[in-house]
């Protein structure tokens, strides 16, 4: 694996999934194929459990780990071809991204979407800047449009915790004060795609996801009539796609409920804003698997780190 983009460059999921899970049981087994090699990981967006958990893995597998932040400690990168750059931009990509693949073997991205020009966010300028003009292997921490280390973890997740060869799986929407990207909805809708389930997406009309990623997929608009029979709900806000980057309402009749979830087991990404997506009931009792999906992303981390590190 060259770089890890989206959750099909894993090739065959259920593989990946397993693999993960060996190495869950011992971390440091790997540790011989990064030392004396470095990975860098570039944010320009926050993070908590992405920063943790690559670094985590990283030096798992005996990685040295370099860490910067764009928000305050790097230049403002410019990404367009032919300007002239007499406004704040004081660096291009193309030096930019040959500089850092001098200083590392691995280079990891996060940059989030604008979520206000659709066809730039698309584009994915950041992600794919680096991996244009880098000489190294690109991981993608999240991007404008995918969130495959998240994806890789719930894949994981569920996997650790299905009791049913074929389980029924939902993606519901919930409200959220602020407009939020589609990335981890788009990966997980992706992730879907490569199991062994009924899988069913639901949210209020208007808040529909890129068609190109859900077709095939059955979208409902009546979220109790979704949540009947469901093992595993995965909540998620995500503003509208038609109307981009925009919160249509905030609907909290939406919001998870312990009454909702009934026997279901519950996954969120994190952050989340508690009694405003979902209640504390929902996130506080056992069925609640949001800090099992956490303690995977180490080891979804792990696992990609590890697959370049053996073709470097």
């Amino acid at each position: 694996m060259k770089h890890y983009l989206s959750i099909n460059d894993l090739g065959n999921l259920h593989e990946a999934v397993q693999e993960a899970i060996t190495l869950k049981k011992q971390p440091f087994s790997f540790a011989h194929l990064g030392k004396q090699k470095t990975i860098c990981l570039l944010f320009f967006n926050n993070s908590l459990r992405t920063r943790l958990s690559t670094q985590k893995a990283a030096q798992q597998l005996g990685l040295n780990v370099m860490v910067m932040n764009f928000g305050n400690e790097g230049w403002q990168l410019e990404f367009e071809h032919g300007v002239v750059m007499d406004a704040g931009k004081a660096e291009h990509i193309k030096e930019a991204a040959q500089v850092v693949s001098q200083y590392c073997d691995i280079v990891a991205i996060r940059a989030f979407a604008g979520l206000e020009h659709k066809e730039k966010d698309e584009r994915e300028e950041v992600l794919q800047g680096f991996v244009k003009y880098a000489h190294i292997p690109v991981v993608n921490m999240e991007s404008s449009v995918a969130h495959p280390l998240q994806a890789l973890a719930d894949a994981i997740t569920i996997a650790e915790h299905k009791t049913i060869e074929r389980p029924k799986v939902v993606l519901s929407w919930a409200p959220h004060p602020k407009a939020l990207p589609h990335a981890v909805a788009n990966s997980f809708v992706n992730m879907m795609k490569l199991q062994n389930a009924d899988f069913v997406i639901t949210h209020p009309e208007g808040y529909e996801l890129n068609p190109e990623i859900t077709k095939g997929y059955q979208i409902v608009y009546d979220q109790q009539k979704a949540l009947e029979n469901a093992n595993f709900v995965y909540v998620k806000n995500w503003s509208s796609y038609a109307d981009y980057g925009k919160v249509l309402h905030q609907d909290s009749n939406w919001k998870m409920t312990e009454k909702k979830l009934k026997k279901a087991q519950f996954m969120h990404c994190l952050p989340v804003r508690r009694n405003m997506v979902i209640e504390d009931a929902v996130l506080d009792n056992n069925q609640s698997l949001v800090i099992a999906q956490a303690n995977n992303r180490t080891y979804a981390a792990q696992l990609v780190l590890k697959r370049i590190l053996k073709n470097l």
